[in-house]
């Protein structure tokens, strides 16, 4: 049979792993300050753009979307053409791909810190980006998909399978959670609301998880480890029950996210169950690739690239034997909201998708520019540094997640609580705050040795940009299966089938979970005290948003005692239901925000946010000063309310029209409320005067910022009364 030459194109691999090393960096710095910014609070301040509750998404997307996933795209481009041994279908797709995706993160960048944010987790991106997140995505399907369908080889690898996988699955991920009313040009609301909003977000968060940062670097394994090791896949059976059952599998885990809230029962149930058995075929895809180095032991201890990998794959061993014990409702009881959780996710982040990415890259580098690493000790020095970031950064959080768990449940004889202070468990985790910044200091460290090291090898090396290669050209494909054919090896020749099969698995557990949510009336029960927001308290929430307060503050109190004592009335799904995008936190670095409404005066806020350290002392929560400086921006409330009209919030047309006024009474009543502090009347009589002599413009107290926040915070856990013993007493009494 005559063969065919034609090119690979590893023009698109290199610009996806320069991208890879350049965004990786990034995204740690920033980390790295968010973990020193736990150390000292005040690091940034007065800087708005640089505070925490603004930079934390920027690490979440810089080091998920910008460095693992152009890793991915480098992995999915080099191992795809190979594979298939065919050149990407359209190299102007492959180009789109790469500046498109560069773009959308260049724009992440620059809105998130301005504070354009959802504060969807993993989904902060508002809707113009999410409109390029998906012109791009289904870019990289249709490439994919077109180099399949003019491949040279008849059957599908497994890495394949989990590529398909991976495209299908994000992209129904991305476009239904993505569901938002366009407000302005960079504001927008879900179109979701509170109990429902939750559960389709963590559809969505956890299965980005599981289909961004796991499924496609599985496919990444099972294409990389192999060739480093020079050794075949352990399992081909194993690899089979591996990818079917994690896709089918994973997709109804989210709601474990939420267990102990005000989602339903068997919503939680449910999550829980799958939860627990994503044990199996997670675990049968760390087998399969660890066996696959066996007889290859002796190569691990002087090759660096297995060395990361071994990490790699232990690391996602130990990532997916802890999910499902997390999802365990007497263990997340304990783990919630707690640092356990951010040990538990750097553990994978750091390990199996770090790791596999710089094994993977090591391994690379010298073949696209013929050439061997430049050095092998440096390498070494990365993956132990590297390796020792790791177990400093996590151990930690492991630590000061139990400390956080025993001290927040603690209780006297008396029936109070311990340390009824939250800011007594801060102040006894800063040691361990401290190591977290060494370890994540370690882990930036080796990374920066390893940037060198493939700068140096590239620079030793010739680039080849289109690589030579031939292989016969397929034959007419058999549509049926013969009699000696294996189902499954039928179906790796049939690639629409297969993606129509995998697509039809993943979409089961999101139907049943998240279509009751958007049918049953009485899904969520209604509370009738509970009324829209104020304009002014809108535009509050809108703040509370665009400065990451959720970032720190949950707003979900759980039916446990401790909670109840601690903060209030557990939550209601009633009480969420104008919630638009809903703020259940999923990190409690400062306490619970949900009953806060009332609990301090309007002064205490004012000089909360000037300077949190004399209200709280100890408190780790930075300044923001800007919030008192900053007029309000009221332009777009009546938008803003048309909007909430739109998604079914009961606000009447007259409610729209009288808009600015009902801001300007409610703000007057917070001002007055102000002056009662001498201090305060002092100092703002003061400026207003300064400003007259000076011929500056002034900022009326109740046009700033500050007040909105404060109006939407006093509002927090109003609208439902509760009966204590001594108002039945009273009643009784009548």
């Amino acid at each position: 049979m005559q063969l065919e030459q034609f090119y690979y194109d590893n023009k698109i691999v290199r610009k996806f792993i320069v991208a890879t090393m350049f965004w990786g960096i990034i995204g740690m710095t920033v980390g790295l300050l968010l973990a020193f910014m736990f150390l000292f609070p005040n690091l940034t301040d007065g800087i708005s753009w640089l505070s925490f509750g603004r930079l934390r998404p920027l690490h979440t997307n810089a080091v998920i979307f910008a460095f693992v996933g152009n890793a991915i795209f480098a992995g999915v481009y080099y191992s795809t053409q190979r594979l298939l041994k065919a050149r990407m279908w359209k190299d102007w797709i492959s180009n789109f791909n790469f500046w498109g995706w560069q773009a959308i993160i260049v724009a992440a960048a620059i809105t998130l810190p301005l504070g354009y944010t959802t504060s969807k987790e993993y989904a902060e991106l508002e809707w113009p980006f999410d409109i390029a997140i998906a012109l791009v995505w289904v870019a990289f399907g249709a490439n994919l998909i077109g180099t399949i369908l003019k491949r040279r080889q008849r059957h599908l690898y497994v890495a394949i399978w989990f590529y398909l996988g991976t495209f299908v699955t994000v992209a129904v991920l991305h476009i239904v959670n993505s569901m938002e009313i366009p407000v302005s040009a960079l504001k927008s609301y879900s179109m979701y609301a509170g109990v429902q909003d939750a559960l389709v977000q963590w559809w969505y968060g956890h299965n980005a998880v599981a289909f961004f940062l796991t499924t496609p670097f599985l496919g990444l394994m099972y294409y990389f480890v192999p060739k480093a090791a020079n050794r075949p896949v352990y399992s081909y059976r194993l690899s089979i029950v591996h990818f079917w059952s994690l896709i089918f599998i994973y997709i109804w885990a989210g709601p474990h996210h939420l267990l102990y809230s005000a989602l339903p029962d068997w919503a939680q149930n449910l999550g829980v169950a799958f939860s627990v058995m994503l044990i199996a075929p997670s675990w049968g895809g760390m087998i399969n690739g660890l066996l696959t180095l066996r007889g290859a032991w002796d190569k691990v201890r002087t090759d660096p690239v297995l060395k990361f990998m071994v990490v790699a794959i232990t690391g996602y061993g130990m990532a997916t034997f802890e999910g499902p014990m997390l999802s365990l409702k007497n263990v997340n009881a304990i783990a919630h909201f707690s640092d356990w959780i951010i040990a538990h996710v750097h553990v994978g982040a750091l390990a199996w998708n770090g790791f596999l990415t710089f094994g993977m890259v090591y391994w690379l580098i010298p073949k696209l520019f013929k050439t061997r690493l430049w050095s092998i000790p440096l390498a070494n020095v990365h993956f132990w540094v590297g390796t020792l970031g790791i177990i400093l950064y996590a151990l930690p959080m492991y630590v000061a997640g139990f400390v956080q768990a025993s001290m927040w449940k603690q209780f006297n004889p008396d029936g109070t609580l311990v340390y009824g202070n939250f800011l007594e468990t801060v102040s006894e985790i800063m040691p361990m705050y401290w190591m977290r910044a060494i370890g994540g200091t370690m882990f930036i460290v080796g990374a920066l040795i390893g940037v060198y090291n493939i700068i140096m090898t590239a620079r030793a090396g010739d680039k080849v940009t289109d690589e030579l290669a031939e292989a016969a050209p397929l034959q007419k494909v058999i549509k049926k299966r013969t009699a000696k054919e294996g189902y499954h090896t039928w179906l790796e020749r049939r690639p629409v089938k297969l993606t129509i099969f995998a697509t039809i698995a993943i979409l089961i557990g999101g139907m049943v979970q998240i279509i009751p949510s958007l049918i049953v009336d009485d899904y969520t029960p209604v509370i009738t005290s509970v009324k829209p927001y104020t304009p002014l308290e809108l535009e509050g929430r809108d703040l509370y948003i665009r400065e990451g307060c959720v970032g720190c503050h949950s707003q979900m109190i759980r039916p446990f005692r401790s909670e109840v004592e601690r903060y209030g009335e557990y939550s209601k799904a009633g009480e969420y239901v104008y919630d638009h995008p809903f703020l259940w936190g999923s990190k409690r670095t400062g306490p619970d925000l949900l009953r806060v409404g009332g609990k301090y005066s309007d002064n205490w806020h004012l000089n909360h946010f000037y300077d949190p350290q004399t209200t709280s002392s100890g408190s780790i929560m930075p300044s923001y000063k800007w919030l008192i400086q900053n007029e309000l921006d009221k332009s777009a409330t009546e938008d803003k309310m048309q909007a909430m009209i739109t998604l079914g919030v009961p606000y009447t047309e007259d409610d729209v029209a009288r808009a600015q006024q009902w801001m300007s009474e409610q703000g007057t009543q917070i001002e007055k409320n102000l002056y009662s502090d001498p201090d305060f009347a002092k100092t703002y009589e003061a400026d207003k005067k300064y400003a007259a002599e000076n011929g500056e413009e002034f900022t009326q107290m109740r046009d700033r910022e500050v007040v909105a926040l404060i109006a939407y915070l006093q509002r927090l856990g109003t609208d439902i009364k509760i009966k204590t013993a001594d108002d039945t007493a009273l009643n009784s009494n009548k």
